[in-house]
């Protein structure tokens, strides 16, 4: 073998450790559709990424089918997931723990500035315009989430909810499709109460199924898309991804979003 043939491999850089996304799984087909697009818009903002994919329930491939598959490399973890909750906390890590791949997981994507970013363009895409003064005092949001019984998901969602507030210059209420209070039924009467009855629901959800569907019909206005893939999604993927490999081994498994 030649020297320069020598340098040339000694010169490689180690394969980076891959990207496995971690989906709730869902019986519609358009979730599926909507992750397999955005992991196409990761792959495109950092080529030589190994990105897969691994489902919590319902859809293949399952999570720890997909760490079978890896054997013993390297891999973080990255929840497609908004808020703390059970499967941040349990399932999730006991899938990693069972597998002899070397892991690491990623805090889930919510609270980010980058999702803010993202609600507000799939409310201005379903018609949101910004509110003169007059409409201010008579509007506001409805940010429908999942729902959990874990109380850190729910302030993980009011957190949310404050910083899209912040963005949109009028009250954003968190609303819940299940297992937690209030409903975006509940919600939107409690905004007419106050007199705003000009109120938009924003979806919280990263893709569509039959929670985002049920909130979206209860809209009195306009209802806006899940957040899908639009590109700021996959900016916040790798953003959680160099959060992980950047972070102590010994701090990973609190899974704080910041």
């Amino acid at each position: 073998m030649t020297a320069h043939r020598t340098n040339r491999i000694s010169n490689r850089l180690p394969a980076p450790p891959a990207l496995v996304l971690v989906g709730h799984g869902s019986r519609d087909p358009r979730a599926l559709s909507t992750i397999r697009t955005l992991m196409e818009r990761i792959r495109e903002l950092r080529p030589g990424l190994p990105v897969h994919l691994g489902h919590i329930e319902l859809n293949a491939p399952l999570l720890p089918d997909t760490l079978a598959a890896l054997g013993t490399g390297d891999a973080v973890l990255v929840p497609l997931l908004l808020s703390r909750g059970h499967h941040v906390k349990q399932d999730i890590p006991e899938a990693a723990a069972a597998s002899p791949a070397r892991t690491r997981i990623a805090a889930p994507l919510g609270p980010h500035p980058l999702l803010v970013e993202t609600l507000h363009a799939r409310l201005v895409e379903a018609g949101w315009r910004t509110p003169g003064d007059a409409e201010r005092r008579t509007s506001g949001v409805v940010l429908a989430a999942a729902g959990s019984r874990d109380p850190d998901a729910a302030v993980d969602t009011r957190r949310t909810a404050g910083l899209l507030a912040d963005r949109l210059g009028v009250p954003v209420v968190p609303a819940y499709a299940s297992a937690a209070a209030p409903t975006v039924p509940q919600a939107v009467r409690d905004l007419a109460a106050r007199g705003r009855h000009r109120v938009a629901v924003a979806s919280y959800f990263t893709a569509p199924g039959r929670f985002s569907t049920e909130c979206a019909a209860a809209a009195p206005r306009l209802a806006a898309a899940p957040l899908g893939a639009h590109p700021a999604m996959a900016r916040l993927v790798l953003h959680r991804y160099e959060q992980a490999l950047a972070a102590p081994a010994s701090t990973l498994r609190a899974l704080a979003p910041a």
